[in-house]
């Protein structure tokens, strides 16, 4: 959309029908395009130009206050009887009306006016609502009651009236409670980084709002604080709880060069981060903001549900008027007694727990998730990830460490093993595989100089690396690489080959077009949850596990063994990384991938959930995945695939009950035994039992082992 964007906060929302009445009020302002408010994250985007007053004046309706997204706003929190008082006075009066009912008739008419105050007072704003729906031809739950209260008011039911007025106002706080608890989630995230650093600047040390640090300057944390900055250790060592951002429970030792997070605890001692990203560029104002996306993202339940609305309030509109008209004129029957029962129609199908039983289940399950460390990025992955039937993993960096160790270096040409070292040192300089971080790391702690690289580099993608190294050209790759165009190693090295890939290791061949000069043995351990989240998924009912590798058939075997997985396929390119992913979609149905969001984002994109690990400092895979792990922890996966399943659970006995309980309701207006207080306390009912079933999703943790 060509037109400027701007993101507003909103405070005052009370439910989902008045959210969309102030998003149609906001795209009918004469400089916006186009407008969508996300009622779960309470934001309204405006694609356009408007003020925060004229934005304000378009729910005025509501009371809402609109400030911009990146404005520090205190909560709003009207006196209780600002937001309540003309319910407590409503229910005064109804009380008085009940009182003087008893002393002086029913039929009285003090009760009666008693009553009538109770209905004006406690039921203007629905009126006010009411009527303008009605005038717009938008019929909602507003004009719903608004038609059933003055109605039963007309033909004389002033106590029932009065009584269904303080019962829907209970109703709307139910509701707009729910939707509060369910974001709080959201808000307690927000709160994790402090609102400013102590910076050293000039020599100087001073505490500046997090908004006028700069990139590069030093951020001091004393024991006992939060880090309000991303950043990257220089000075000091200590432990940094990082459970908020990656869900891990015990902390984690940093030192000089260690990345470290916004919003996590520093435990002991004195740390200086030089600051690597600005305020909105932080790890947990992405997580943030993601989230808040997520909400928007409608699920398929939550477009059922809508669909559903759209037709459900206005045939409810035609059968009570049915109710009403047929029986007298067709069968004889009392004008008052069937208006009576087409208003209690128009009270039990209120549909306050149908709209809210699908966004506070979504709301309250992916603020759960993100609270233990899973980013999860809309409603519609949520569900998908408790359909899941079948996991594919990539190896290095998903099920085992990343962090791969040179264990053996053999030199079996004319090169000594230092030689051998360098040379492949100065071929993997320019390579970013976890791989060649290895052989530097080797070459690093042996004093090998490997400062001037290899010219006429290049990556051969999946097979290894060559280049030019004082004008001779060396290759370092995968012993397959160096057999298809060459004679098969002498018999003691290829012995030697086997060994070592027997042993789970990767074995790395060095070497010019010709001969074979060194064998590089490295070992990339698994993780140690890797076993624990594999038994979990099959514990779970997952069909199918399998490894999609890149590594050595027999390396790759030999992990798989350890991990327990069902299937192991080795020797991919990501291509064919991609095509297992669609094999196993058209035999299994929904699969999820689960890689590190750079090297496999093929095969996360064919997947029906992308999953990444490590989402921590790593925009790639905050943006690539559809569900992102926050920490390098693959038990993690579990717990999201049961926080999938018990949401899609929660929300289909939400919708059933719902609509059950209407069905109930319905059948006892035949026979006359359904009241209007009745009617509405069943809606009222419904709304809470619904809103404390999803809540239930903040009970789904993490159960390891």
């Amino acid at each position: 959309m060509d037109a400027e964007k701007q993101v507003y906060r909103v405070q005052g929302f009370t439910c989902a029908n008045c959210a969309g009445r102030f998003e149609r009020n906001v795209k009918d302002l004469p400089g916006v395009a186009d407008a969508k408010v996300n009622f779960g994250a309470a934001k309204l985007t405006v694609y356009g130009s408007a003020t925060v007053e004229e934005l304000e004046q378009a729910g005025a309706f509501e009371r809402l206050k609109v400030s911009p997204e990146r404005q520090r706003v205190e909560p709003r929190k009207d006196p209780f009887w600002r937001r309540h008082g003309n319910v407590v006075v409503s229910a005064a009066l109804l009380a008085a009306g009940y009182a003087l009912g008893e002393r002086f008739g029913e039929s009285g008419s003090l009760p009666a006016l008693a009553y009538g105050a109770s209905i004006l007072i406690g039921g203007y704003g629905l009126f006010r609502k009411g009527l303008q729906s009605l005038l717009r031809l938008r019929f909602d739950m507003n004009v719903l009651m608004t038609i059933a209260i003055l109605g039963a008011a007309a033909i004389g039911e002033w106590g029932e009236g009065a009584t269904v007025v303080i019962l829907f106002a209970i109703s709307e706080t139910l509701e707009r409670y729910s939707m509060d608890n369910a974001r709080r989630s959201i808000r307690s995230l927000m709160e994790l980084a402090p609102r400013e650093a102590l910076i050293r600047r000039g020599g100087a040390e001073r505490v500046v709002p997090i908004e006028d640090v700069r990139v590069g300057d030093t951020m001091i944390v004393k024991p006992g604080g939060k880090l309000a900055m991303d950043g990257v250790v220089t000075g000091g060592a200590s432990s940094v709880n990082q459970a908020a951002i990656t869900g891990e429970s015990m902390p984690v030792p940093k030192a000089a060069g260690d990345e470290v997070f916004a919003g996590t605890l520093n435990e002991e001692g004195l740390l200086e981060v030089r600051v690597t990203k600005a305020a909105e560029d932080t790890t947990i104002a992405k997580m943030i903001h993601l989230v808040e996306e997520a909400q928007a993202e409608r699920a398929p339940s939550q477009a059922f549900v809508d669909r559903f609305a759209t037709y459900y309030t206005p045939l409810i509109l035609i059968a009570a008027l049915l109710v009403v008209v047929v029986p007298p004129l067709f069968v004889g029957g009392a004008w008052d007694e069937w208006i009576y029962r087409g208003l209690a129609l128009l009270v039990v199908g209120c549909p306050c727990a149908l709209v809210v039983s699908t966004p506070i289940s979504i709301v309250t399950a992916i603020g759960n998730a993100a609270r233990r460390g899973v980013l999860i990025k809309g409603g519609i992955h949520l569900e998908e990830a408790g359909r899941i039937a079948a996991v594919a993993f990539d190896k290095t960096g998903t099920l085992t460490e990343g962090k791969p160790r040179v264990t053996e270096l053999l030199a079996v040409g004319g090169m000594s093993e230092r030689e051998a070292l360098a040379v492949a040192a100065r071929l993997e300089k320019g390579s970013a595989h976890p791989l060649a971080s290895a052989i530097l790391r080797r070459a690093q702690a042996e004093g090998v100089d490997f400062a001037s690289g290899a010219e006429a580099f290049r990556s051969v993608t999946g097979k290894g690396v060559r280049g030019e190294i004082d004008g001779k050209l060396y290759e370092l790759g995968s012993p397959g690489w160096f057999s298809e165009r060459q004679a098969a190693p002498e018999a003691g090295a290829a012995e030697r080959i086997a060994e070592l890939q027997r042993q789970g290791k990767t074995v790395l061949v060095l070497g010019t077009p010709h001969r074979i000069e060194a064998l590089i043995a490295v070992a990339d351990e698994p993780r140690a949850s890797s076993a624990d989240a594999v038994r979990r998924l099959h514990a779970l009912g997952i069909r199918r596990t399998t490894m999609l590798t890149g590594d050595h058939r027999t390396v790759a075997a030999a992990i798989g063994s350890q991990l327990g997985l069902a299937d192991v396929q080795a020797e991919l390119l990501p291509q064919q990384k991609l095509e297992a992913v669609k094999a196993l979609r058209a035999q299994y149905g929904r699969v999820a991938m689960v890689g590190d969001g750079v090297n496999d984002a093929p095969a996360l994109a064919a997947s029906t959930v992308g999953v990444a690990m490590g989402g921590a400092g790593s925009d790639t895979a905050l943006e690539t995945a559809d569900i992102v792990l926050m920490g390098d922890d693959p038990s993690k996966l579990p717990y999201t695939i049961e926080l999938g399943r018990k949401t899609v659970a929660v929300i289909k006995q939400n919708i059933a009950f719902s609509l059950g309980i209407k069905l109930v309701a319905l059948l006892l207006i035949a026979p006359g035994w359904l009241t209007l207080w009745m009617a509405i306390f069943a809606d009222m009912g419904a709304t809470l039992l619904v809103t404390l079933n999803s809540l239930r999703l903040l009970r789904t943790k993490d159960a390891k082992g």
